[in-house]
């Protein structure tokens, strides 16, 4: 049985509509599922996630068992490959590399907790969240001091070099030969590479006549 016909088969069952008419209701509830193991519970998230979009969040109570989970899901909906903007399933994390050691950031754990926040508020599609209480329990920017704090450049706007390497500078940007991860940036006569928190891939600045 492929994949599709699973989420199907666990779309069909009386106990899964039952909890997605629960669910439409919007009222508060407490519901107990029981009996589920393996893989059975994202084959069930998925099946719900198909009948009703929206922001879904799984607050799982270990950071390991959160990415297995956050695996199968991926695995289900055939999301492995694709680029943070296309999923439906995403990962939360915390920004730091080990538990208590907040001054050693995970750039990479960065760019996935501000993909998580521009897929909230931007109400495009639905989304599944996968997080565990650690990632939740971090403090985040508003989105206003996030606005404030971000620069926009338009083509044939007039800039120079200095002022773009001070700015990312000030924002604690890294400056490296060939950029790799979020939070870097590089510089090579009238070229600047960045790497921003906000997309999958560096942009590019040239400056002509400089």
């Amino acid at each position: 049985m492929k994949t599709p016909d699973l989420i199907q088969f666990y779309r069909q069952d009386e106990r899964i509509r039952k909890l997605i008419i629960h669910l439409r209701e919007k009222e508060k509830c407490r519901i107990q599922l029981c009996g589920l193991s393996g893989s059975s519970k994202a084959l069930l998230s998925s099946a719900v996630f198909e009948e009703e979009q929206g922001v879904q969040v799984f607050v799982i109570p270990e950071k390991e068992t959160a990415a297995y989970f956050f695996n199968d899901l991926e695995n289900i909906f055939g999301e492995n490959e694709l680029v943070f903007h296309k999923k439906n399933v995403l990962f939360y994390p915390t920004s730091y590399k080990r538990p208590y050691e907040i001054e050693k950031i995970d750039n990479t754990n960065v760019l996935l907790r501000t993909e998580v926040l521009k897929r909230i508020a931007s109400h495009n599609k639905g989304v599944i969240i996968v997080t565990y209480p650690e990632a939740l329990s971090e403090k985040v920017i508003t989105q206003k001091f996030l606005q404030k704090n971000t620069l926009k450049l338009q083509t044939g706007e007039n800039l120079s070099l200095n002022f773009i390497e001070d700015l990312l500078s000030e924002y604690r940007f890294e400056r490296v030969d060939f950029v790799v991860e979020p939070g870097q940036y590089a510089v090579r006569g009238g070229i600047v590479d960045v790497f921003s928190f906000t997309n999958d891939y560096p942009y590019r600045i040239e400056f002509f006549g400089r």
